[in-house]
């Protein structure tokens, strides 16, 4: 929230929290690779991200670890593979398709660096629709990146 509202010092402080608390749990034995996979890919070191993350696949692949590994790998500038773990997280004919704002954001914006215009807009939609206030810092860059994706263009008729 603090970020959102460009209040950096106290978002940085809050994050330096988290980091303390997933370094104790850490010493503790805790497997927070999902967490800090998240963390890194979203606030710090995307290639850290894509790390653990890769890791963590390995160990117990899942929907919720292909989203974070999707999104980590895009953050990384490897969209193509991005986008096969962000459709794992997100078509049910792949094992996913729960009806996630972040995970049909994380997709949109994927496909949309691909110029993969249509599947774009349809997943940033998808993730307005599904709720338009998933996050303060995501939810205005959806926003701005539909707009600037435009309105879907006609379709062309078909030869009669």
């Amino acid at each position: 929230m603090y970020e959102s509202l460009g209040m950096g010092r106290q978002a940085e402080a809050q994050y330096e929290l988290m980091r303390t608390q997933v370094r104790r749990e850490l010493a503790a034995g805790v497997d927070d690779d999902l967490v800090i996979g998240q963390y890194e890919a979203d606030h710090g070191d995307a290639q850290e991200a894509v790390e653990r993350l890769t890791a963590e696949w390995e160990r117990q692949p899942g929907i919720e670890v292909a989203d974070a590994l999707g999104w980590a790998l895009h953050r990384a500038g490897d969209d193509k593979e991005a986008l096969r773990y962000a459709s794992i997280a997100t078509d049910s004919t792949k094992g996913g398709g729960v009806r996630s704002a972040p995970y049909a954001f994380h997709r949109g914006m994927i496909e949309r660096d691909l110029d993969l215009e249509a599947p774009a807009r349809r997943h940033l939609q998808d993730a307005l629709r599904f709720n338009p206030y998933f996050s303060p810092l995501q939810a205005p860059v959806a926003k701005a990146a539909l707009t600037a994706l435009g309105d879907q263009p006609p379709e062309e008729p078909l030869p009669g």
